[in-house]
């Protein structure tokens, strides 16, 4: 089956800056795909390309075997776009914006209404149809910024930084939003807030300085997140060779007078070992705590992990 997009080799220069380089991925039918990094990353400058709102330096798009260069009406007509500032006119009411965008979509004047209206429902704004954008919060102006990019039901939606500067509760109201409709389309959610992709999607791609480092679905990131080490602590922890002795221990650092870090072999947790011969020997353990990475964690190992290996190719040129 063919790839709802597919991205081959993109670039993109700003002079001699290089803001994306040789960027290659594909989304599936039905996928909320996270697309994270940090800022400056080069996240909205591809989503500006892949909306069409931007010129490639070089690459390829195929929206829906469309060509986004060769066949831009019909591969734009697939998508709908929510950039960072949703493109709202304040002085409109909901309706009236609505409408509008309808008629920019190209939706027949039977079906406007229609449109409009399921637009409303689904986006949660069928109480504030008559009210100006202007006067609505921050958290309802971003949902008619959604509306619009859904009223014509395209078949792959892409939102860029899409809960940037709302409370916390909006962010949750938001993140139920995107999930609802990833039921019925593709969805590329950019953003450099960790907790959002992990909620939300079925895969993430991470891309730094404007490449690709890092892709994986979300189970895989989860798996990727377990640490091998476990924290023990005893009252009377024994010389580091006994630790080292038992299978799949790797190494041993001291945390505090009490507390070990175990590192060890992923295939072969030494737990159960450790708990023996701590009541064989008469350590007083009485605690031990499997480690698990932080999503910020991993994401900063990937990045900086990039970074290091950069630099080195670097030196040894």
């Amino acid at each position: 089956m063919t790839s709802l997009l597919q991205v081959d080799q993109l670039s993109r220069y700003f002079g001699p800056t290089r803001a994306v380089a040789d960027l290659s991925f594909t989304v599936e039918r039905g996928e909320i795909l996270g697309f994270l990094g940090p800022n400056g990353a080069g996240k909205s400058t591809t989503m500006k390309m892949m909306t069409g709102n931007l010129a490639p330096s070089a690459g390829q798009i195929t929206i829906n075997g469309f060509d986004l260069l060769e066949q831009p009406r019909q591969a734009k007509a697939q998508i709908g776009y929510l950039p960072e500032q949703p493109p709202v006119y304040r002085e409109l009411t909901v309706d009236e914006y609505l409408g509008y965008c309808a008629r920019l979509n190209r939706i027949e004047r039977g079906r406007l209404r229609v449109a409009v209206d399921t637009a409303k429902e689904r986006c949660g704004l069928t109480e504030v149809g008559r009210r100006l954008i202007g006067n609505l919060s921050k958290g309802f102006q971003q949902r008619v910024g959604i509306a619009q990019a859904i009223i014509h039901m395209p078949e792959l939606i892409v939102l860029d930084e899409p809960t940037v500067g709302l409370d916390p509760i909006q962010i949750r109201e938001i993140r139920a939003l995107i999930r609802n409709l990833g039921e019925e389309h593709s969805v590329i959610l950019s953003t450099h807030i960790l907790p959002e992709v992990k909620s939300v999607c079925d895969r993430v791609q991470i891309i730094d300085k404007g490449e690709l480092v890092y892709t994986d679905t979300i189970a895989g990131m989860d798996r990727r997140m377990q640490s091998s080490s476990l924290m023990l602590a005893m009252h009377r922890p024994p010389v580091e060779q006994d630790f080292l002795s038992i299978p799949g221990v790797i190494s041993v650092e001291s945390a505090n007078t009490e507390y070990m870090r175990i590192h060890f072999d992923p295939q072969n947790n030494p737990a159960q070992q450790l708990v023996a011969a701590s009541v064989a020997g008469g350590w007083g353990l009485y605690e031990l705590t499997p480690e698990r990475l932080s999503l910020e964690q991993v994401f900063v190992d990937i990045t900086c992990t990039e970074h290091d290996e950069t630099r080195a190719g670097e030196g040894a040129s």
